[in-house]
């Protein structure tokens, strides 16, 4: 049995810094865009780099974007929500869903897709597609497709869909989630992807080890958490970036039967971030109900949405947390409902601890749970000051990654 060296640099590459953990101490880096990721690396870092070798460097990513999923499933209820479950878990961007029998009114999405997944039924059901399916793909621009359904149905698609990659169905027969050929079917290909992106690449000059997606980490860092943070279950980790906001969330917080093997999800918000996403941001906070009321609790104008001002960015980073808890709440119908009333701890991670006070995130939420919810009681806050949260799943995957 071969093991190996233990990891002494981790790496997190994300859209806006540099994160380094290096003997207990973790150094935040704002990126250079002017330059390429490597080279910039390379100079903030060269020290660090140079006194260690490929083997004793570990990376994690989310520099690249993430992957872009078109699912197609055949019941909201089952393969739709398990696959969508299991993709944001594996650090993917899902870009659209769409149930099986609305395949006549709905509009392929525009931009190319760097997956798509269908998926439907349980083994021995069979005849859930037809030719509406195929004509369907025909006005889709894709990368790559891939097959997680009924065994009874591989092989009429595999006839009628060129380079189909044909996975363990989704779903077992008990109707459990069945989600580890998938997940790791997206890992990869997200891997593959980073080797791919001419920015990203290069960094392989430095590790000789897999470079995984920040959002796949950090969902292996939630059973960790409690054990550096004071944090009591249930809670949620709110990960507010540059490009996207992430939720990651213990599943006692849901009614559905969609736990996967850790007991922790993630939901993605693609267009919630306080730089690339900004714009984005702000048009889902105008159509939102509560925001200028919000403003108006806040003591601040509707002006503050066009100023580059240190507080607009606050303001921003506070934005994020009401609306992703709105998202998420019983208000809004589009994704999983958490049972926020049972909730304990709410964690902040991600850019947004190097710029809120514990007091300016406190006020964002006593104001969501009063207004929305009618609660006076909220949940602790906990703000990863040091910004580690993403360490502890790489020290995880380290050791179960030895062979």
């Amino acid at each position: 049995m071969k093991i190996q060296n233990m990891p002494k640099v981790l790496f997190d590459v994300g859209s806006t810094y540099f994160k380094v953990y290096e003997e207990g101490q973790i150094s935040h880096y704002f990126r250079d865009f002017t330059i390429p990721i490597y080279q910039d690396l390379k100079n903030k870092c060269h020290k660090t780099i140079e006194s260690h070798t490929p083997e004793e460097i570990w990376i994690c990513s989310s520099a690249n974007g993430g992957l872009s999923t078109l699912i197609i499933g055949s019941s909201h209820s089952f393969s739709l929500k398990y696959t969508v479950n299991t993709a944001f878990n594996s650090g993917i961007n899902i870009i659209d869903t769409m149930l099986y029998s609305d395949i006549d009114t709905a509009n392929p999405p525009i931009e190319k897709i760097d997956v798509v997944i269908i998926t439907g039924g349980i083994d021995g059901v069979k005849d859930i597609f037809d030719s509406r399916l195929f004509e369907y793909l025909k006005k889709v621009t894709y990368n790559h497709i891939v097959y997680a359904g009924s065994k009874d149905n591989i092989e009429y698609l595999s006839n009628h869909i060129e380079n189909l990659v044909i996975l363990d169905n989704i779903l077992d027969n008990r109707l459990k989630i069945n989600e580890k050929a998938l997940k790791q079917y997206l890992t990869d290909l997200y891997q593959k992807d980073i080797m791919a992106r001419e920015d990203i690449k290069p960094l392989y000059q430095i590790t000789a080890n897999q470079i995984y997606p920040t959002p796949y980490i950090v969902n292996l860092s939630l059973p960790y958490i409690s054990e550096s943070l004071d944090v009591a279950d249930p809670f949620i980790v709110i990960d507010i970036g540059g490009a996207t906001t992430d939720i990651h969330y213990s599943t006692d917080l849901i009614n559905d039967n969609i736990t996967g093997e850790g007991g922790y999800d993630r939901l993605v918000f693609k267009k919630l971030g306080v730089y690339k996403s900004r714009e984005s941001l702000i048009f889902t906070a105008k159509r939102n109900e509560y925001v200028y009321e919000l403003l108006n609790y806040l003591g601040v104008t509707e002006d503050i949405f066009d100023s580059n001002s240190k507080e607009a960015v606050k303001f921003l980073m506070q934005l994020a947390i009401f609306l992703v808890l709105y998202k998420v709440s019983r208000h809004h119908g589009e994704y999983i409902e958490l049972k926020l009333d049972i909730l304990n701890s709410v964690v902040l991670t991600g850019g947004i601890s190097k710029v809120l006070s514990e007091e300016d995130a406190v006020i964002i939420v006593k104001f969501f749970y009063k207004k929305l919810l009618n609660f006076h009681n909220t949940p602790d806050i906990v703000i990863d000051r040091n910004y580690e949260i993403w360490t502890y799943g790489m020290k995880h995957l380290h050791k179960k990654d030895k062979t």
